[in-house]
């Protein structure tokens, strides 16, 4: 006997979701497992997925940016509406006459005049209403682009969330690999030292244990990219991971997905929106050519500052004074240099680039939902696969281990069929990872990818529509935003990523590599 196997107790989460779509935590007696390797003390509650999808709905810079992008395009509806309100404006100007000419009788010194005008559109041959209600479409398609951006925002913190899952596990099972290679080389060596084996069978036992070293450095350096990819998209450490949940409300057919997609995916519905907003462009821009007519109010004050001569030739002549006048302007275009029709032309041109993009995006949204259904489903049946040869790979090696006691197979042979069992058990976690990140794109693809659909009830959603309230009738010059401020979280303090593994290796996986039947206490044995 070699040493003890240490076991630990790790409390594992096992997420579900309500019929409602909201995840919620159950939690579930842990089995024992292999302990890892030492390393600082994680908080006793897990992250779970949905708490990294909150933190993320929360603290995202691409996120937020794309909500004062959202922000921005609100605006475009009161631009378009100030040409229907009326325009005030007040001029002043101060005069002093240095050279005054040999027959300015009436010529003051100096003067002081003030101007003020008010328009009132009346009739914009429909310019004003095809400008507001074009942008109020774009808000809804910006709208719809938040939404694209929230889900694939989504996509990556599952991907991220699962990769790391992934890697701890990959992380785990090299290292155990390679603990099996060293019992396995001492083994050798005890049996090369009595004449039972050959200087070749030590060498190969050396060299799969420094290939094995090698495949385990280059899983942690995997691991720590992961952490520190969760890191960025999540902006928090990702510390100890439950297992995620399973999805919900999952098609049953491409066809299924596809009908779906068609009628959810927000990236569509944006560019079917950009479409419309563009026809309404070109009515606006045909108003160019038709009259126009605006109501006209002004008044002026002049102020002589008592520079002008009292009296010439009897008459006295008034110092300061006031006029006002009102009245209606009418302007016809006759001939603008081609300038409406260029106009016209160009948003005919964007209108018939944004019908087009409706056709692209749907064509995507298809092959996105097509090929998202396609992986999900593949990586279902590589997990059947991968469960499968990790049983039977378990049981060849513990069939080659006994026939090698005897003498019937080489160390060669065991040392085969260790690695094609860690082979199978990577590619077990690999699957179950693809196949979540599939299954989730799949949703995503079909617009059931946000933070409604989630449940993210951890505060309150963002909602669109209260900034647009908030500034849909403004009409006040003065009526600014405070100064933005950072909202997404920066990670230039959080520490540098390790390898070391805190979580508990699913009992599914663990490889009794250096047990055999006949020791269910785990005591470490040499192979005979």
């Amino acid at each position: 006997m070699r040493g003890k196997r240490l076991a630990l107790l790790a409390g594992t989460v096992a997420c579900c979701l309500t019929a409602g779509g909201a995840l919620a935590q159950t939690v579930t007696p842990p089995p024992a497992a292999p302990a890892p390797e030492p390393a600082p003390a994680t908080a006793a509650t897990p992250t779970t997925l949905r708490d990294a999808l909150a933190r993320a709905y929360t603290d995202s810079p691409v996120l937020a940016g794309e909500r004062a992008n959202l922000r921005a395009t609100n605006e475009g509806v009161p631009l378009a509406r100030a040409d229907a309100l009326p325009n005030l404006g007040v001029r002043g100007n101060y005069t002093r006459f240095l050279v005054q000419g040999q027959n300015a009788f009436l010529q003051p010194d100096q003067a002081l005049t003030a101007d003020a005008q008010l328009t009132q559109n009346l009739f914009a041959a429909g310019r004003i209403r095809n400008s507001v209600a074009a942008a109020k479409t774009r808000v809804l398609a910006g709208r719809s682009n938040l939404r694209t951006v929230e889900a694939n925002l989504f996509t990556d913190v599952v991907a991220a969330y699962n990769d790391v899952i992934r890697d701890e596990a990959t992380v785990e099972l090299n290292r155990q690999n390679v603990r099996s290679l060293e019992v396995n080389l001492q083994a050798t060596r005890d049996r090369f030292e009595v004449g039972d084996l050959t200087r070749t069978d030590v060498a190969q036992s050396e060299a799969r244990l420094s290939g094995a070293v090698g495949q385990l450095r280059i899983a942690e350096a995997q691991l720590i990219a992961s952490r520190e990819g969760y890191l960025q998209i999540v902006g928090a450490v990702p510390g100890q991971l439950a297992p995620p949940p399973p999805l919900p409300n999952l098609p049953a057919d491409p066809q299924a997905a596809v009908g779906t997609a068609l009628n959810n995916n927000p990236a569509l519905e944006a560019a079917e929106r950009n479409r419309d907003a563009a026809a309404l462009d070109v009515r606006a821009a045909r108003a160019a050519r038709l009259p126009q007519l605006d109501a006209v109010a002004g008044g002026s004050y002049f102020n002589y500052l008592g520079s002008l001569p009292s009296s010439v030739v009897g008459t006295s002549v008034p110092q300061s004074g006031t006029s006002a006048q009102a009245g209606l302007s009418l302007t016809l275009p006759i001939y603008q240099g081609g300038r409406p029709a260029a106009q016209v032309r160009q948003a005919q041109a964007r209108q018939g680039q944004a019908i087009e993009q409706v056709t692209a995006t749907e064509r995507g949204v298809i092959a996105q939902a097509r090929t998202a259904f396609a992986n999900w489903q593949s990586a279902q049946r590589v997990i059947e696969a991968s469960e499968a040869a990790v049983a039977a790979n378990r049981l060849s090696l513990e069939g080659v281990r006994a026939e090698n006691s005897v003498g019937n197979r080489t160390i060669i042979e065991v040392l085969n069929a260790e690695q094609e069992l860690l082979n199978s058990q990577v590619n077990l976690v690999s699957a179950r990872r693809d196949a979540y990140v599939a299954g989730f794109a799949l949703l995503a693809a079909m617009g059931r990818a946000e933070a409604e659909d989630l449940g993210l009830d951890g505060g309150a959603l963002f909602d669109p529509r209260t900034d647009y309230e908030r500034v849909d009738k403004a009409w006040f010059d003065f009526d600014d935003e405070p100064t933005p401020r950072p909202i997404g979280t920066r990670t230039v303090d959080a520490p540098a990523q390790t390898p070391i593994v805190t979580r508990a290796l699913e009992p599914q996986l663990q490889r009794p590599v250096d047990t055999d039947p006949a020791n269910p206490s785990g005591d470490v044995r040499t192979p005979r």
